[in-house]
């Protein structure tokens, strides 16, 4: 049986803004979209977010305007700044230093994340600052490892918050579409919160399956 056209649109919509990390680029991510996108799909992209411009770049590929390899500038996630980040960014030795020692003293929670963001190097990244940081920590294999920690812990809270704010009322075939395509994440993060976390766990999985 087919997924629902919405469920569809928002997993192709996560595969568009991932597409800076995954192997194979944008001819792996393409050749997805062009499989799995058909009108009905289109229609219910053109009502999420940035769906409109994931829309009109399928409809490049198929009519041949892009290349099955490419994406036009104007119509990458993020306007191109993700993949920019995972090419590499340079970090001073002040930043380094300062970076460096948060770090060391960072635990788990919500208010290291919020010491972490405010550091101005951070900030320099805007809303990107993970992939950002994330980049210029690459050749540095301590930092890196203890960056993704801080990664992990910022999405367990981003998910934690959003998991509630899903079960707010009303529902809609929207709010089921995003919880299953996130529900690999919720699964993975969620068990975090120990029985708190697992509860919301089941209280999601319960919405997304309701009529």
């Amino acid at each position: 049986m087919r997924e629902k056209s919405s469920i569809i649109a928002q997993r192709l919509l996560n595969l568009y803004r991932q597409a800076h990390v995954l192997n194979g680029g944008w001819a792996a991510v393409n050749q997805v979209l062009l499989h799995e996108a058909d009108t009905l799909v289109l229609e219910e992209l053109m009502k999420l977010p940035n769906g409109s411009k994931l829309a009109e770049h399928i409809r490049n590929l198929q009519s041949g305007k892009t290349a099955k390899n490419s994406i036009e500038r104007e119509l990458m996630p993020y306007g191109g700044l993700m993949d920019r980040a995972a090419k590499g960014t340079s970090i001073s030795d002040t930043d380094l230093k300062e970076l460096e020692v948060a770090l060391a003293d960072f635990q788990p929670d919500e208010e290291h994340i919020e010491k972490i963001r405010s550091l101005p190097m951070v900030q320099s990244f805007g809303e990107k600052w993970q992939s950002g940081v994330r980049a210029a920590v690459a050749r540095y294999p301590e930092l890196a490892e203890k960056w993704r920690q801080v990664q992990q812990t910022s999405r367990a809270y981003e998910l934690w918050n959003r998991g509630y704010a899903m079960l707010e009322p009303p529902v809609s075939d929207r709010a089921r579409a995003q919880i299953q395509a996130d529900l690999s994440e919720y699964e993975t993060y969620l068990p975090m919160f120990g029985e708190d976390g697992t509860k919301l766990l089941v209280r999601l999985r319960a919405f997304m399956s309701s009529v």
